[in-house]
Formats: C-alpha cells, structure tokens, sequence
C-alpha cells in the first residue's frame, strides 16, 4: 500500500514506471497500462485477467475450499 501511494505522488510529478510484478495490489494502480508476456508473445490485459487476480480472489472468496483442494482434504 505504501508502495502504491507513493509510486501515486510520484506520478503527480510526471515519473514513469515499468513495474513487474505478482502483486494484484500493485497491478490494481489507476489506469495502468498492464502487459502479459508468454510463449505467444507480449499481450495487453487488465488486473482481473491475470492469474494472480484469479487466484487471490478464488483464495479471499473461499480459503476453506481452496486449502482443502491443496491438502488433498
């Protein structure tokens, strides 16, 4: 969160930033220009296409589920 407020402040005094990430909380920034790179190339999409959003959400939805599909419970 500290992180998004100041790449925010930042930003208000026209910086730039290339960020690669995992974090949905910092692919979440405002507007951003979010790349998926893969075998088929780099490809343009938005913070709830990516898997992280996916997973992170299906998790915070429903951990219980999710640990016993883990744990093989």
């Amino acid at each position: 969160m500290a992180m998004l407020a100041r790449m925010h402040e930042l930003v208000g005094r026209n910086s730039q930033f290339i960020v690669s990430t995992h974090s949905p909380i910092l692919m979440a920034y405002p507007d951003a220009a979010m790349y998926h790179l893969s075998a088929k190339g780099i490809e343009e999409t938005t913070l709830e296409e990516t898997e992280h959003y996916v997973i992170m959400k299906q998790f915070l939805n429903n951990k219980e589920k999710l640990l016993r599909e883990l744990f093989g419970e």
